[in-house]
């Protein structure tokens, strides 16, 4: 793709192209997929692409998405007319249409084929370190895991935990020694109301030395012991009720605020312990921050609704 005679804007654009999908296609088949937020059809195809670039990571399938709205002029050069538009690249080219290639069962047929047909090594991914000596060809390039991570990480704070559990556990099948995808899956099962199975996972985790110790492993750690205060909805009606009815009980604040956070109502729960620190931040030692602190860790301090929470935090404590 030329960029002679192009705008800055549209020079930039090329530029992320190649390096998000040129150069991957150098050594891997590239999925890519154009789609936008607004595309019901895209988000119900997301799963499926997703489900199967980990599936076929070992054979050096890798996933790049192209958001329309954001990248008009890369959408424009492949005459893109309708959404989802899907295909495969190799060397820089498209090699198939993809498009209409809805199910896993369709995916796996045309992607069978392809790499039959195609000189892509087993693991190639993403350029550096494939055919590495003493290298697993089995096993998904740093670069591909960090993109099904990213995957994952954005289907459970956008509200997935059914489709980011997925991709952690395919994660954790294909690179058994990736703290971070375990501590994923323990974070998503206990976001799906699985708590029972999310210990069974940690307690697994705990058998393996290395695993344990990585510090990866604190967000899954700190999940777990808030999940430990989940009650059933009657339970939390009267603890809802009960701090409301009395603001000055902390006791009561705390209590509530744990149980709403462990039956995924956050947003109650940081309102109620932000609501605490501004009343009196020295509570019992600073309880209600030190439980804060713990949700952020749980949910994980790159996800946006802690961003914006921590400066609602930072507000109260230095506004």
């Amino acid at each position: 793709m030329a960029s002679m005679g192009l705008s800055i804007d549209e020079q930039k654009a090329v530029e992320r192209f190649r390096k998000d999908v040129v150069e991957p296609s150098q050594t891997s088949l590239v999925i890519l997929d154009f789609w936008a937020e607004w595309c019901g059809p895209c988000k119900a195809l997301t799963p499926v692409l997703e489900k199967i670039a980990a599936e076929y990571a070992n054979k050096g399938v890798v996933l790049a998405k192209i958001n329309v709205d954001e990248e008009q002029f890369i959408a424009a050069q492949f005459q893109v007319r309708s959404i989802p538009t899907v295909y495969a690249m190799f060397q820089g080219q498209p090699v198939a249409d993809l498009t209409n290639a809805r199910s896993e069962s369709q995916l796996r047929g045309v992607l069978d084929q392809l790499l039959a047909q195609l000189p892509i090594e087993a693991g190639a991914g993403a350029g550096a370190g494939a055919g590495a000596a003493g290298a697993d060809p089995h096993r998904p390039t740093p670069e591909q895991l960090s993109q099904y991570l990213a995957m994952a990480e954005e289907a459970l704070s956008q509200g997935d935990p059914q489709r980011a559990g997925g991709i952690f556990a395919q994660i954790t099948e294909m690179a058994p020694d990736n703290a971070a995808a375990h501590a994923g899956l323990v974070r998503a099962l206990i976001a799906l109301g699985q708590a029972d199975q999310a210990r069974e996972v940690m307690a697994s985790i705990e058998a393996d030395p290395r695993l344990a110790a990585d510090p990866a492993m604190a967000p899954a750690r700190a999940a777990l012991e808030l999940a430990a205060t989940r009650v059933d909805d009657g339970e939390l009606a009267s603890l809802r009720a009960a701090a409301a009815a009395n603001p000055a009980d902390m006791d009561a604040q705390l209590a509530f605020a744990e149980a709403a956070f462990a039956a995924g109502a956050r947003d109650e729960a940081a309102d109620t312990l932000l609501a605490m620190i501004a009343a009196d931040r020295e509570w019992n030692d600073g309880a209600a921050k030190a439980r804060l602190l713990k949700i952020f860790e749980a949910t994980g301090l790159e996800d946006e609704w802690v961003v914006a929470t921590r400066r609602r935090l930072s507000r109260i404590l230095f506004g």
